[in-house]
């Protein structure tokens, strides 16, 4: 997910009424929407706010563009397992890459249960970077937005950089559902991502539904070989057990010939892997699908024709 910062649209899927008794206006507490002033500060009050509460809250965006730098909100010692983040507005990058462009992410959601977001743009700002990219120049790697390590969490973020395996003993993930999004020119759609490592992580109960894909690298992709290098990678063999993900109603065009890639691990291979009217081309060709390590199903129209 390096990569990822590419120009950035997500349209998250929108609620008009949510049920809370708490609400945090970043406005309120000094955000600006003028596009041009930090508010990173703000939106982490905000969320500082809503973690220590123990009744459900809320996070308000208002309508504007609300420049943010890297920005992690950490859930290690939130006592709020309902935090509903509600934005009618945009969310930009820096304009000069440089200011996050070694980040690692922009975005990033860890250690956090039962929160959902719901409406807003990301706009990830990355034309600059791809220039430079394009230009065969010593260019940064890019940061990724938005990245979520969760657990227990029931509506994340559009894409999800979730990178699991690092450690032997960490938490898993389960309960995920990513739902009516746009992605627009990124190298990943939805992406789960393990380290070629000894883990005795999971990921399950993932929902990746109604999505559409404008141009996207790798649309569909599972990557648990991942080891940039081949560096800190002993035997090179996720422990991670995937299982349980459903792709539904998803369409549109892929950036590369293979729309549809589940790269599972030797040791412990994806099963119950669902495929539900998926429906992606290639430069207005058919796409292909790769599968190594992965059971499942296929139901209703699939292009690329299912490979599980």
């Amino acid at each position: 997910m390096k990569m990822l910062y590419s120009t950035l649209l997500f349209t998250f899927f929108y609620q008009s009424t949510i049920a809370t008794a708490l609400t945090y206006n970043v406005v309120n507490l000094g955000a600006k929407g003028d596009g041009k002033t930090d508010s990173t500060k703000y939106f982490l009050s905000a969320w500082t706010s809503a973690c220590a509460s123990t009744s459900p809250a809320t996070i308000y965006v208002p309508k504007g563009n609300y420049l943010l730098t890297k920005a992690n909100f950490h859930g290690e010692n939130c006592k709020n397992d309902a935090i509903a983040i509600r934005i009618d507005g945009t969310l930009m990058a820096p304009s000069d890459y440089n200011a996050i462009a070694n980040a690692g992410n922009w975005i990033k959601f860890e250690s956090v249960s039962g929160v959902s977001i719901y409406g807003g743009v990301l706009d990830g700002r990355g034309t600059s970077l791809w220039a430079c990219k394009a230009s065969s120049k010593t260019c940064p790697t890019g940061a990724t937005a938005p990245e979520t390590q969760t657990y227990g969490s029931r509506t994340s973020p559009a894409a999800l950089a979730m990178e699991l395996g690092w450690e032997l003993q960490e938490p898993g993930v389960q309960n995920v559902t990513v739902k009516t999004v746009t992605f627009n020119d990124t190298t990943n759609g939805v992406r789960i991502k393990t380290w070629g490592r000894p883990s005795n992580g999971f990921v399950r109960g993932v929902v990746f539904q109604h999505l559409l894909m404008d141009n996207i690298q790798n649309p569909i992709i599972i990557d648990q070989n991942y080891c940039p290098n081949n560096k800190n990678c002993p035997g090179q063999n996720s422990g991670v057990k995937i299982s349980d993900v459903t792709y539904q109603d998803i369409h549109g065009t892929s950036g590369t010939e293979v729309a549809v890639k589940f790269d599972c691990s030797k040791k412990k291979p994806c099963t119950g892997i669902r495929l539900e009217e998926v429906n992606l081309s290639y430069k207005d060709q058919p796409a292909k699908a790769s599968c190594a390590n992965a059971g499942g199903t296929s139901t209703g129209i699939v292009k690329p024709s299912s490979c599980l």
